[in-house]
């Protein structure tokens, strides 16, 4: 026989107590144990909510509560906007085997007019809603992370092969702000393998070219351009202000130098190197593994590792080391998984082998070991060989 409403939330009643907006203040600030869940739609849930609270609404519910809250003897206490969709929601946990929940009666409404504490979350635009939903749906990611990215700083050293699919999906994935140094201008020979820019664009500064890109793919990306050389002279006051280093240069000095800055900024540094067909990507996380000094000491000979203009490269390879450089740099910001700190991934793309190498710490390292040496920004080109003592400049910054 079918059942009126008011026959429903009677009944509901019975099997779901209710609680105060005080008295659940009173069992949350007495550490109880019990996790809140928002049964409101996400809507509601963005304009304002209890702080802790997770946001599973009730149309989810049977779907979703399981993956949130597997062990069903945990403490529950549901809220809605008044008490009646938590009261209904509160039955449905307890006929599918979670043992102590409760609705807060009055809900939300009632929470706040009772002057309680409560949060709200980033405020997405209608069109940001739309355009990162796929990440919304990701628990790793979902709207707290997405507020992250859109808040968070990277820097790119080079607009090249390895800086343009890196910026692209950095961009593509709502990193709120990016830094681009390259003082360079677009030539032909770079469309082979640098995305960022196109054919009408030769003679342009590359860091121009590639706002133009970045913003066109996503506007709200704020792109700020460096065009000059990155040296021990800028660099720190450069990077100070990004919470990721990218380093997608070509050469020795470059990476001595940015390895060195990050490392005393102590900001993260997702590096990446390409050869002809094989590539290599790190992280070196001042702190947390070893740094670029560890692997490599003392530079090569000059012209014993020649670069990209004089060996070539295959244009797809810093596409893809590129990309895992793109990923890296958002596990980072995000703080999930495990960022390839004290190992490299290295490629080789004409055997199509990915081989996870382990790096370690030296501690007799002149940056981070136990008894440092290099405690101050040096000359890279003239320890790299590239120049006399007496002589004095910039560092290039692009592949």
């Amino acid at each position: 026989m079918a059942k009126t409403f008011k026959e429903l939330m009677d009944e509901a009643r019975k099997d779901v107590p209710e609680w105060t907006a005080d008295q659940v203040e009173q069992v949350l600030s007495n550490g109880g144990g019990h996790r809140l869940l928002d049964v409101r739609e996400k809507e509601e849930f963005r304009d304002g909510h209890l702080p802790g609270a997770l946001s599973v609404p009730r149309g989810f519910l049977d779907m979703q509560v399981e993956e949130v809250v597997p062990d069903k003897s945990t403490p529950l206490i549901l809220y809605c906007a008044g008490g009646t969709r938590s009261l209904l929601a509160g039955r449905t946990l307890r006929e599918m085997g979670y043992s102590d929940v409760v609705s807060m009666s009055g809900g939300y409404g009632g929470w706040k007019g009772a002057g309680h504490e409560w949060v709200q979350d980033f405020q997405f635009t209608p069109e940001q809603l739309k355009r990162y939903s796929r990440h919304f749906i990701l628990p790793e990611v979902g709207e707290v992370g997405q507020a992250k990215l859109l808040q968070s700083k990277v820097l790119l050293i080079g607009a090249g092969g390895l800086g343009s699919p890196a910026a692209l999906y950095l961009a593509a994935a709502g990193v709120g702000t990016m830094g681009i140094v390259d003082d360079d201008v677009v030539d032909m020979s770079n469309l082979q393998r640098q995305i960022l820019h196109t054919n009408d664009r030769v003679g342009e500064p590359k860091v121009d070219s590639a706002k133009a890109t970045i913003n066109g793919l996503n506007p709200d990306v704020n792109v700020v351009t460096y065009e000059t050389r990155v040296s021990s002279d800028n660099i720190m006051d450069i990077i100070k202000d990004y919470d990721v280093v990218l380093d997608g240069c070509d050469n020795f000095p470059t990476r001595y130098l940015v390895n060195d800055a990050c490392f005393m900024s102590g900001i993260p540094n997702v590096h990446g190197s390409i050869f002809q067909f094989e590539g290599q990507a790190s992280v070196f996380y001042p702190g947390r593994g070893p740094c670029y000094r560890c692997l490599f000491p003392e530079p090569p000979p000059p012209g014993a590792a020649p670069s990209c203009q004089e060996a070539g490269v295959l244009g797809v390879l810093p596409g893809l080391v590129g990309s895992v450089q793109a990923l890296e740099t958002l596990k980072i910001l995000l703080g999930v998984g495990k960022p390839l700190i004290g190992r490299m991934m290295y490629f080789d793309t004409l055997s199509m082998e990915v081989r996870t190498l382990r790096l370690r710490r030296d501690k007799k390292c002149p940056l981070c070991g136990d008894n440092p040496t290099v405690t101050q920004l040096i000359d890279y080109e003239e320890f790299c060989g590239l120049r006399a003592p007496a002589e004095s400049g910039g560092i290039q910054a692009h592949p």
